[in-house]
């Protein structure tokens, strides 16, 4: 059976060139990279070193800047928490669409060191109110303040004008964090030029491998922040632990990799995204796409979420049978099939919610017209279906 993966937004296949880096630094760069004392230790640190001088170029940005995590959740915790425990934060803003790994922080904070939290308002198809962000900074002016808004959605893939928010954020002393987990390493990114403080990457999302990431930390700020876990002084003392070394360097040599052919890969993508928009107004006329998501200019290629019109919780499952990889939207949040994401019910009405059924399809480098292709037949099938499902118990009536 031929299959087709429409889910990179969760996450990517790993590409033969990192898998073959990853195994020749698990068989030969086995030692410690604390154990600076001998041969062993001082090749893996090496690694790590050059990985990291790698990543920062790529990014514009100084090798210091850079900390190796687990991963994005790990990434937005040490932010989150750091601000509040370190840099004395008060004050967080943020809004109803980030990932979870932001909003359960923000709220675990909000309990234990009774840091105020307020949402922006989203207007409709999930943009974020920039006036209602002004409004909230220039009220609480007077406190330590970290605003914390992603800058592309990784559900409906709306992008954020972070321009005027890092204006915004600067006119009123207030620190930008940006989870930067759909960004970093599937578009161009130059950190000199933009105005986060803190932004975070993760490596599965762009064809490296899972359990490594890292955050970009301002140079000014690093010496502010220690770490929250004793018993290391890694990473700047940032973030204590022996290193991942494959990991690291598998993350270096993926992010190498898509900065090497950037404007392909996009255009690519731009096609395949465009071509399965029209295909899906053909079988679904009148079609709702979630967000921002069908627009290029506000939202990033790589994902496209739209509304099933028909509620189904097996909808998902029916494709996989079919040999289609959807999903309904973020993976840290679809164990329960009947519960829609904290997103989709942020931004859809009841009507739609109760009736439809949401799909998040999102593309990625490995993927050809011929998956659109697949797609798109097995959504006839499963019409087909129906329709035949409907006139057997219109003629039972």
């Amino acid at each position: 059976m031929q299959r087709a993966y429409l889910d990179n937004a969760a996450t990517t296949p790993v590409r033969n060139e990192v898998i073959k880096v990853m195994v020749n630094a698990l068989k030969y760069s086995f030692g410690n990279p604390s154990s600076t004392q001998h041969s062993y230790g001082r090749a893996a640190r090496s690694i790590i070193e050059e990985s990291r001088i790698r990543i920062a170029k790529n990014i514009k940005s100084s090798p210091y800047e850079i900390i190796f995590t687990s991963g994005g959740t790990e990434a937005n915790n040490i932010i989150l928490r750091s601000a509040v425990i370190d840099l004395k934060v008060q004050y967080i803003l943020t809004s109803p669409l980030e990932h979870h790994s932001v909003l359960q922080t923000v709220l675990d904070l909000c309990c234990k060191y009774k840091v105020f939290v307020e949402f922006v308002k989203v207007k409709d198809r999930g943009v974020i109110d920039l006036n209602h962000l002004e409004i909230l900074l220039k009220k609480n002016h007077s406190k330590k303040i970290l605003v914390s808004l992603m800058y592309a959605n990784n559900e409906i893939g709306n992008l954020l004008e972070i321009d005027k928010v890092g204006t915004l954020c600067k006119e009123n002393n207030a620190y930008f964090h940006s989870d930067t987990i759909q960004i970093i390493g599937n578009f161009p990114i130059n950190m000199n030029q933009l105005p986060f403080d803190f932004a975070t990457a993760s490596a599965h999302k762009f064809y490296g491998p899972k359990g490594i990431g890292f955050i970009f930390i301002r140079e000014k700020l690093i010496k502010k922040i220690k770490s929250l876990i004793t018993g290391g002084n890694q990473e700047y003392g940032i973030r204590s632990g022996t290193e991942n070394v494959y990991g690291i360097i598998g993350l270096s040599e993926a992010l190498h990799l898509s900065y090497c052919n950037f404007m392909n890969h996009i255009e690519k993508i731009k096609n395949l995204k465009s071509y399965c928009i029209s295909e899906l107004k053909k079988i679904i006329p009148n079609i709702i796409f979630n967000g921002l998501s069908d627009s290029f200019d506000q939202s990033i290629p790589t994902i496209l979420n739209f509304f099933y019109p028909k509620k189904d919780h097996l909808l998902y499952f029916h494709l996989d049978l079919m040999g289609i990889a959807i999903s309904k939207g973020s993976s840290c949040s679809s164990r329960s099939l009947k519960k829609v994401s904290h997103v989709i019910q942020s931004i859809s009405n009841k009507y739609l919610l109760k009736n439809m059924t949401p799909i998040r399809i999102s593309f990625g480098i490995f993927n050809e017209k011929k998956d659109i292709d697949l797609l798109i037949e097995a959504f006839n099938k499963i019409k087909n279906i129906e329709k035949k499902n409907f006139l057997l118990k219109k003629g039972k009536k």
